[in-house]
């Protein structure tokens, strides 16, 4: 996320959008620039570096917020981009201004100095929109300054992260902005006990999806307020209800008062307890916490087609083609196809009347000139596409033979605009990858009718927050893993007489 000056307007078609986002380029607000600003000024600092400049927020912040203070503050920074260092001076900031600006790469290539005051709103390049030199040479970094690698899910404000700490002066600030997947990812866990270990987090702010700095953006922003001085035991945590309020930067620079407001709740909360919860998420209440989801069910992922377009078929296509219907299982690809808790064979009726696929071309593994003709004619039409050297589709022996599921009892929509959810399987579906399956452990009847009332009690749900990875507008992720780790609560096990086990059963086949 390079930071760009409020004044700049957000691009108004969607390729202006996917241009930023090549460069992980979204636009820091004054209000939130100048809480953070205030967090570094606080500590005395004569000079703030920004190795993300862009189009200039912070330097014009602290510029600004250093006149009104009636203090000198040299601006130094690093930017990649020379098209965002030239809004930057339209924006406000003269030569003079830019005059320690470097124009480079500030993670690979560092400056040689350490600095009193850090804040940046870093680039948001997710891992897959990174070249593999890149990811390489990050990867290695990464071992160099904590002794590990991280997971190559990390994206590059990460290491963004990683590199200004290590340019921090002794008792120096750092003020990041950055999507929550920095507390939330695999890669957490590791990253921050590292942080936490050699560093002071004195606060992290958080916002409700109405008081997101990037309200258009698919991102859960958090502020991270990091000193480089002795770790404690505690920090505070900090949930602004209201875009565009003061109150924030008010808090930061009365010392961190630790009274709520309506626009502002605070909590000061135990380290290892934030470690353990995400830093991301809201403070745990371990007094129900529940037992994991493990305990009565696992979890997979839905079938990955390779190529929707060829294995995904509307039944009309399918009878056009002619392919045989022991070769085709019900099924459906997207979560919206799914509007009520429950999908039943009057879902699948109705998708097939709007022309919507719900049938899935299974071919099994034998040899190409075994199968009947229709369906021996439709995958050489596949083959002819060169479907077969699609990177997923190449790693299967045949290429056409399709993984499958045991119907599962339930699916988990874990990602989109509407909230994650649980829904019920009344049609034997086979899911997508929109979907997780979800195999209670109990298959009698009686146990599966009482694990689908756990899942979909409000305390169940309320618990996917913290197993989930935040984005945008209060949408979350959960991933296989991270959802058999979700608390189902202690009242909810003991109302419904859940039976925790861990017997294990067939899920699948390739």
């Amino acid at each position: 996320m390079t930071q760009q000056a409020q004044r700049q307007k957000p691009p108004s078609n969607w390729a202006a959008r996917e241009a930023l986002r090549e460069k992980g380029q979204f636009w820091t607000p004054q209000w939130a620039a100048e809480a953070m600003i205030a967090y570094c000024l606080a500590g005395g600092a004569e000079s703030i570096f920004d190795p993300a400049v862009g189009a200039g927020a912070f330097l014009i912040a602290a510029k600004e917020m250093a006149r009104k203070k009636r203090r000198q503050v040299n601006l130094f920074g690093a930017e990649l981009d020379r098209d965002a260092l030239r809004q930057a001076e339209s924006n406000g900031l003269s030569a003079r201004d830019l005059e320690w600006v470097v124009t480079g790469d500030f993670v690979l290539r560092p400056p040689d100095k350490l600095f009193p005051a850090i804040v940046a709103n870093p680039p948001y390049i997710r891992h897959h929109r990174l070249s593999s030199s890149t990811k390489e040479s990050l990867r290695a970094l990464g071992a160099e300054l904590i002794g590990k690698e991280l997971d190559g899910r990390a994206g590059l404000h990460v290491y963004f992260l990683l590199r200004a700490l290590q340019a921090l002066e002794d008792g120096g600030r750092l003020a990041f902005i950055m999507p929550a997947d920095t507390c939330e990812g695999v890669f957490a866990g590791t990253l921050w006990r590292w942080i936490t270990s050699r560093y002071r987090l004195d606060a992290v702010v958080t916002f409700t999806p109405e008081a997101s700095p990037f309200p258009n953006v698919d991102t859960n922003p958090i502020i991270l307020l990091i000193r480089n001085a002795r770790p404690e035991a505690h920090f505070l945590w900090a949930k602004c209800r209201r875009a565009g309020s003061e109150a924030l930067r008010e808090w930061i620079d009365a010392g961190f008062d630790p009274v709520s407001t309506d626009e502002i709740t605070i909590h000061r909360r135990d380290l290892q307890e934030g470690l353990d919860s995400g830093l991301s998420r809201p403070p745990s209440e371990r007094s129900d916490a529940g037992i994991t989801l493990a305990e009565f069910a696992s979890v997979m992922r839905g079938i990955a087609t390779g190529a929707n377009e060829f294995f995904f078929l509307t039944r009309r296509r399918a009878n056009e083609l002619k392919i045989p219907a022991d070769m085709l299982l019900p099924a459906i690809g997207r979560t919206r196809d799914a509007p009520t808790e429950e999908i039943t064979q009057d879902t699948l009726r109705q998708l097939e009347a709007a022309g919507r696929p719900n049938l899935l071309f299974a071919p099994d593994g034998r040899e190409l000139d075994d199968f009947p003709e229709a369906a021996r004619n439709y995958l050489r039409q596949g083959r002819d596409a060169e479907l077969d050297k699609r990177p997923l589709i190449a790693t299967r022996r045949p290429w056409y033979k399709m993984e499958i599921r045991k119907a599962p009892p339930f699916l988990f929509a874990y990602l989109g605009r509407r909230n994650a959810r649980f829904i019920r399987n009344m049609a034997g579906v086979m899911p997508l990858t929109s979907f997780l399956c979800v195999y209670p452990r109990n298959e009698d009847a009686d146990s599966i009718a009482r694990l689908w009332q756990a899942l979909k009690h409000p305390d169940t749900v309320n618990n996917l927050a913290r197993v989930g990875k935040s984005y945008g507008a209060g949408a979350i992720k959960v991933e296989p893993r991270a959802l058999e780790r979700l608390p189902i609560p202690d009242h909810v096990v003991a109302e419904l007489s859940l039976t925790p086990t861990r017997s294990q059963t067939a899920l699948f086949s390739n």
